[in-house]
């Protein structure tokens, strides 16, 4: 399989129209059309259903689609590692990060790294801990911050400063923003709205102790900003970390007793890492 093929179906799935695809590409469509019926003879499967004014991806081609998108990220991430010119260092650091007030932490060594190292550039992903380990293994991402708990065995790691403090994300005219701190026997049958990590929701039941039967979670969520709509709608109050005052109308009210959960920054144990990325960790390890 080319990758020629696997950007020319891209750009029709993306288009969802064979004409505008091929004016895209600068090429004719039925050179277009003979590709894409080349790359499904390759495959043995059916890509595309065809309609008068569009074509949809079939479920074939949906799982597809994810997988060139993670080849072709894949591939320009590696032409990213071998750039250089002269001595100079350059390159492209992938990091995927948890929702974490340790990022600024992580903020501060990228804008004094990058006065060291102008040509090298960034790639921030947010997400769960577990798409982040899913994209480090695939070798999409060349770090990862993670929160606790994680099963970090199979990485090196250096650990961030800062502990982050759970608390209960809520509305200022509800009950609880009234409060100094909240307890388990508070949030018992309070519609809440938890992180969707099984790992965040074991240590939060743990906390909850006697009162973990009568926790009502309602939903899940993996980034807190759509949990915060929620919250301002009236859905539910949050579980999540204290990422300070960045919310209009709620306020995060801290856990008694107090749920503290730690960071890491990680990367694959004994794989070759790119010149800038290599780098970038001894930075790290050597800066206060």
């Amino acid at each position: 399989m080319e990758f020629r093929l696997l950007k020319y179906f891209l750009i029709v799935a993306r288009e969802e129209n064979i004409t505008r695809a091929a004016n895209w590409l600068h090429i004719t469509q039925p050179t277009l059309s003979r590709q894409l019926m080349q790359l499904e003879d390759e495959l043995g499967v059916k890509l595309f259903k065809r309609s008068k004014h569009r074509i949809i991806l079939t479920d074939d081609g949906m799982m597809l689609k994810r997988r060139a998108q993670e080849i072709m990220a894949l591939v320009e991430k590696t032409k990213q590692d071998f750039v250089a010119e002269d001595k100079e260092l350059a390159g492209k650091i992938a990091i995927g990060c948890g929702e974490t007030r340790n990022m600024s932490f992580l903020s501060k060594h990228i804008k004094a790294f990058h006065k060291m190292y102008p040509r090298v550039k960034y790639e921030i992903y947010s997400a769960t801990a577990d798409d982040i380990k899913d994209d480090l293994e695939k070798g999409i991402l060349d770090m990862g911050l993670l929160t606790e708990p994680v099963d970090i065995g199979k990485y090196a790691f250096i650990r961030m400063p800062e502990k982050e403090q759970w608390g209960v994300l809520v509305r200022k005219d509800s009950t609880l923003a009234q409060k100094e701190f909240v307890t388990s026997e508070d949030l018992a049958d309070v519609p809440l709205l938890i992180g969707r990590r099984e790992e965040v929701r074991n240590e939060l039941l743990n906390w909850f102790g006697e009162y973990g039967e009568r926790a009502k979670f309602i939903a899940t969520y993996n980034l807190i900003l759509n949990a915060a709509n929620m919250v301002k709608n009236d859905v539910g109050v949050a579980l999540g970390f204290n990422l300070g005052n960045i919310y209009e109308d709620l306020q995060l009210v801290p856990l008694k007793p107090a749920l503290e959960t730690g960071a890491v920054l990680v990367w694959k144990r004994n794989n070759m890492l790119s010149k800038a990325t290599q780098r970038f960790i001894d930075f790290i390890k050597n800066t206060d």
